[in-house]
């Protein structure tokens, strides 16, 4: 299995080349109600593993200039894999000036050895959805030792130490962490952050479980209720720039396997010679259309199953 894909225009990080540190199989320590993959047992460990050798050639064929970040992440929880410290290590030897970037759900903070490998990166984005024990078990389903106070206290001990760029970010699923007094838990415990930028967001892609996110006026009547010392981002979608890349029938799937696209976010990566092979992709029904809300995702059909269908 491949485990570079894109590179995707990130509403909030540029233009990103994906490492997929599990790219087989979902691998994770929580099982969120709103992940894009097909619920799954949570896991401690990654069994299936792919070797730093494989990920770092696969790297310098795609990497260049035009990228603007090297995001680490995988279909579950990339801080799992193994040899993260020993990937971190060879991918700053190859960067050049890209920046590194990990997406992780933040609980394997407590981990001293993920800790100090975090600490090499340029940016990092920790996900922190409540603060409440039972809302936390709700909403992110964690394996059985993970405590959220720990994860809280590790959080904000690593925003204190660490150089770069700390992003936190917080997805709100309706009836659940979008309560006053949940959010009022959430303001008190990110004073304690220092962070770059704090995202609120909220459920746009196709959910593993029948739960729906909330409205824009909803995630701003929420940023309303947070500390004005706060740097509180609103995540949007709408405000990245065209990159126009000629992408081959099989980096279309891939892109899409990792990432399933709109259209608006299709006409601001694809080219035109692009646009045509998707056309016959959905002609040939490789690719299918899903609703989510008021927006439409495109993904390929071979992920059907794995992308749970409510």
């Amino acid at each position: 299995m491949k485990t570079i894909f894109g590179p995707i225009n990130s509403r909030r990080f540029g233009s990103s080349l994906g490492i997929d540190l599990s790219p087989a199989l979902k691998q994770c320590n929580f099982d969120c109600l709103y992940c894009e993959l097909a619920p799954a047992p949570t896991v401690d460990a990654q069994k299936s593993i792919v070797t730093v050798e494989q990920i770092i050639n696969e790297l310098k064929e795609h990497l260049d200039d035009k990228i603007d970040v090297i995001t680490i992440t995988a279909n579950g929880e990339p801080t799992l894999y193994p040899h993260l410290d020993e990937l971190i290590d060879e991918i700053n030897k190859i960067k050049n000036n890209t920046q590194t970037l990990i997406l992780t759900n933040s609980a394997m903070l407590v981990d001293e050895s993920v800790f100090n490998s975090l600490l090499k990166l340029d940016q990092v984005k920790l996900s922190l959805d409540a603060i409440s024990d039972e809302i936390f078990k709700k909403i992110d389903r964690p394996h059985k030792d993970i405590k959220v106070d720990e994860v809280v206290k590790k959080v904000q001990e690593f925003s204190k130490v660490f150089k770069g760029k700390l992003f936190i970010e917080i997805l709100f699923v309706h009836g659940l962490n979008d309560t006053k007094e949940e959010i009022a838990k959430l303001n008190n415990a990110l004073l304690g952050i220092k962070a770059s930028r704090i995202d609120l967001g909220t459920i746009d892609r196709p959910p593993a479980y029948n739960v729906c996110g909330i409205s824009y006026k909803e995630l701003h009547e929420a940023a309303l209720l947070f500390s004005r010392d706060l740097p509180i981002h609103i995540a949007s979608r709408i405000h990245a720039e065209p990159n126009h890349a000629n992408y081959s029938e099989q980096e279309i799937l891939n892109t899409l396997d990792k990432r399933p696209l709109t259209m608006d976010d299709i006409d601001i990566l694809f080219d035109e010679q692009s646009k045509d092979r998707l056309d016959i992709l959905i002609k040939e029904q490789k690719v299918i259309k899903k609703i989510v809300g008021n927006l439409e995702f495109l993904l390929p059909f071979v992920n059907v199953k794995r992308k749970r269908v409510n």
